[in-house]
This record gives structure tokens, C-alpha cells and sequence, in this order.
């Protein structure tokens, strides 16, 4: 390492953030991006571990300590190369990844861990910004084409893979724009949409194509997918939403999360929406459902439309602020998060459970509640119990169920023959491949609602398998 004794001389310093006065009042960037020597300093603290856990700790096998120690010395070019061998979206995984690498890190022992998203960062804003980043077209075409159902970062990693390899990519994506839950679930407070446009305007130079507002099985038919394409990857993420079969869920005012989310960012786009389909939190009080990164991007919304009052309730138990004995390192831990829409205002309940939605004339005017506690049973299962005499009530004039996914979306599947596990996601076998030959699927639709860097790990997983379906050998890596 450049400075092996660095971790001891400079302390962890994260991301800087715009004041919540400021920042609460538009949908502008919240992170302020750090000045090169700060990050280079923050480099520094990278230590000569000898086994980097930062790497089994990240899906796609980052290269931390590699390009860690190159930004340390000044050679951000060839940092640039070596993170762009791993990751395929690092200017979004760079914003809005959780950093399983983090918690990995060793030097987290017995110090705070290196700043790795925040390196990252560093590094692919560099490359932009010096314009070291520019269209490699691929020194040759097989000739094959391959269809890409669904544009989140397991199509747009498994698109990327797949051109690079030589083939004629196609992405399919049913909304108006590329990205999937990137553009419009995730809020622009913490993912500005022009960085998606800049990478698709990268992408469409390299070749790529992406086909929007078509819907698959619908204005695409199953036969011409199937019958003009080499191979297909679905990569349609899981957007089945988990709802709550409480009484009262009839009433107007109770929506899932992503509707609301997928509104509010699409009226940032200059959607006029109709009064009668309208979302708004403004001077409402909003209760969200889910204690979740889903959730709390729900409460830094609503904080943006003006509520009135927002809380957030979570049917868990608050974690713990550090780690406990059965979460050790390196394994990612389950800790108390307080996101930047924490920071903001609002209200945070766990161990909260929903019991019913009550109303007049119709719509949603509080919620019933009851506290509850988790206990083991004798083979240590987990037990949830009321606390008898704990009932209240919560005043809300919007609710929002932050609740999670059960599965993908299943009308393509059935038009497709595909098969589906236990649990209503993609049934596929060790090459990624679904039970019909020659098509495959890739991300949170054949694993369940995951993590991003999950999704980019599955999408360049499932273009190594493409690949060598179709040529019988891959030069692409494997992970």
C-alpha cells in the first residue's frame, strides 16, 4: 500500500450532505461530492490487510484495495480501469449501494471502515469529469441477438456484458424510460436521472439498443420474442407489491409505496397528474408502513411535499446500534439505520403492528395500532406477541405500505411457459437459465427483492452464461 500506516493517522470521514434547510425544500442531489485530495485521503486509510474481506463482502468482487491504493498515488486512470472491470453502474452504486463491502472491511474491527462507496465515487466522477470515460465499441460482432426484458441494473449489467462480448443487444423496458426502479423508484435527492441518461447516451454509442414503452407479452408478443431473438434475458425485476388484508384497506388514501414514489417522480418530469389520481402528502399527516430503505425514501418525499406530520412504524424491533454476538464480522449486519430522511424530521416506531385502517366518508383518518415483542419458542423460532393494554391510534390522512415484494409479475411468465419456485420467483438452473431452453433471467425476478449490487452481480452472471450458451466458451467473467 502506498501508506500502510495511513489508517492510523486519518481518521473516517463520510459523506457531506447539503443542510436539511436547504435541501428538503427541491429534489436536487443531497451528497456533496469530495475534493480529490479529500479523497485520496480517505484512501490512505485502506490498510495492507493481507486478506481483503471488502471482497467477499461485495456481490461483484470489487477490486477495493487495488483501486484504493492507485487513487491514494494519484493514478485515477488506472483506477478508473480497474473499477470499471467489476462494476458496471459505479456512479449509481457509488450514491446509493448499502456497502456490504463496509461492514466486510478489517480495519471495521476495531476502527470505522474505509469510506469504499464514497472512494468509488470519487473515482467515476473523475473519469467523467476528466473525459476519460468514452464509447468502446466491440472489436467485432457475432452476429447474434439477444433480447433484454427489463432495463433496472440487472438488464442494464447483463446488456452491457453481452455487448461487450460482441453481440447485437436489444432492451426492452415498458415505462418511458430506461432504468426501472433506478428512475423512477429511487428519488432524485438521492439519484439525479441525468446520471442514467448519461450512461444510456455511453450505452446507445456502444451499441446498444433500448426499445421503451413496450410492454413484453403485450405490444411485443411472446412468438416474436421468442422466434427474433437468440436468446432472451428477463430481468423484470419483482414488483409485486405485499399488501396488508386489514379492515379498512378499501378506504381512499392507502397506497403502496412505489405508486407513490413512481408518481412523485414522474411528476418531477412535468406529469400533469388528474385530482382524482393524485398522490400528495401535502399537509397530511403520512403514516408509512415499513421501517425500510423503501420507506424511508417514502418519508424524504413526503417531507418534500409539505406534510403536515409524517412517522414511520416498523412491526420489528429497533436494532441494535452496534453489532451483537450473532452478527459478527464481516457479515453484514442487521443495525439502526438513520438515513438522511431521518435526518430530516419525522417520527420512528418500531415494534408496531397494524391492526386496522379507520375512516369517514370513505377515506383513511387514523390507524389502529398495538405494541408488540418478539420472544423465542422452545426450537428458538421467532414469536410475535400483543402487549396487552398497548392499543393506540395514529391521525393519518395518507398511508403508505412500505411493506416489500412478494414476487415478479407473472402474466410474461405464463405467456412464456416459465416455471416459478415456492415462492412465485423464476425457477432457473445453475447457467441462469429458465425451464424454457434459450431463455434466462437475472436479478430480483429469479432471486426475490434484493439489493442493486445483487442485480448487477446477477446480470453479469447471466451474460457470462448467455454467452457461452450461444458460443459454446465466454471470454466474460463469470461473476
Amino acid at each position: 500500500m502506498g501508506d500502510p500506516r495511513g489508517f492510523l493517522r486519518v481518521k473516517r470521514k463520510g459523506s457531506k450532505y447539503r443542510p436539511v434547510c436547504e435541501r428538503v425544500k427541491d429534489y436536487k442531489e443531497m451528497v456533496i461530492l469530495r475534493s480529490e485530495e479529500e479523497s485520496k485521503e480517505q484512501a490512505s486509510r485502506c490498510m495492507d490487510c493481507g486478506t481483503p474481506f471488502c471482497h467477499w463482502g461485495c456481490p461483484i468482487g470489487n477490486l477495493v484495495p487495488d483501486w484504493n491504493d492507485l487513487m491514494f498515488k494519484g493514478h485515477w486512470k488506472e483506477a478508473l480501469q480497474l473499477l470499471q472491470a467489476t462494476n458496471n453502474l459505479p456512479e449509481i452504486t457509488g450514491r446509493i449501494c448499502p456497502a456490504l463491502c463496509e461492514y466486510a472491511c478489517v480495519l471495521g474491527i476495531n476502527d470505522d471502515p474505509v469510506t469504499i462507496r464514497e472512494n468509488e465515487l470519487a473515482i467515476i466522477e473523475y473519469g467523467f469529469k476528466k473525459k476519460l470515460i468514452k464509447p468502446r465499441l466491440p472489436d467485432k460482432r457475432t452476429g447474434k441477438k439477444i433480447a433484454v426484458v427489463g432495463s433496472g441494473p440487472a438488464g442494464l449489467a447483463c446488456a452491457d456484458q453481452l455487448n461487450k462480448a460482441g453481440h447485437h443487444v436489444r432492451v426492452f423496458e415498458k415505462d418511458d424510460r430506461i432504468g426501472g426502479i433506478l428512475q423512477y423508484g429511487v428519488p432524485d435527492f438521492k439519484l439525479e436521472k441525468h446520471l442514467i441518461e448519461r450512461r444510456e447516451e455511453l450505452w446507445r454509442k456502444e451499441g446498444i439498443q433500448f426499445i421503451t414503452n413496450t410492454n413484453v407479452g403485450i405490444d411485443l408478443p411472446v412468438e416474436k420474442l421468442k422466434n427474433g431473438f437468440d436468446a432472451v434475458c428477463l430481468a423484470g425485476g419483482s414488483r409485486k407489491p405485499r399488501d396488508l388484508g386489514l379492515e379498512g384497506r378499501d378506504l381512499k388514501g392507502i397506497y403502496f409505496a412505489m405508486d407513490f414514489l413512481i408518481q412523485a417522480n414522474k411528476r418531477l418530469t412535468g406529469l400533469k397528474v388528474p385530482a382524482d389520481q393524485l398522490i400528495d402528502a401535502k399537509n397530511k399527516n403520512v403514516v408509512v408502513i415499513g421501517g425500510g430503505d423503501t420507506g424511508a425514501d417514502c418519508v424524504g418525499v413526503s417531507h418534500r411535499q409539505g406534510a403536515r406530520c409524517v412517522v414511520q412504524i416498523e412491526v420489528l424491533s429497533k436494532p441494535a446500534d452496534c453489532r451483537t454476538a450473532n452478527q459478527p464480522w464481516p457479515h453484514y449486519p442487521s443495525l439502526l439505520k438513520i438515513s438522511t430522511s431521518h435526518e430530516e424530521g419525522g417520527e420512528r416506531k418500531w415494534s408496531v403492528l397494524t391492526k386496522k385502517f379507520n375512516g369517514e366518508k370513505g377515506h383513511i383518518k387514523k390507524l389502529s395500532c398495538i405494541e408488540v415483542e418478539f420472544t423465542n419458542d422452545e426450537k428458538g423460532c421467532s414469536l410475535m406477541k400483543e402487549i396487552p393494554g398497548s392499543e393506540f391510534e395514529i391521525p393519518c390522512d395518507l398511508a403508505i405500505l412500505a411493506v416489500g415484494f412478494v414476487h415478479p409479475e407473472h402474466d410474461l411468465l405464463n405467456k412464456l411457459g416459465v416455471k416459478w419456485d415456492k415462492k412465485g420467483n423464476v425457477q432457473t438452473d445453475d447457467t441462469f437459465m429458465t425451464s424454457v431452453k434459450g431463455i434466462f433471467a437475472a436479478g430480483d425476478m429469479r432471486r426475490g427483492q434484493s439489493l442493486i449490487v445483487w442485480a448487477i452481480s446477477e446480470g453479469r452472471r447471466a451474460a457470462y452464461h448467455i454467452d457461452r450458451f450461444l458460443m459454446g466458451r465466454s471470454d466474460l467473467p463469470d461473476f
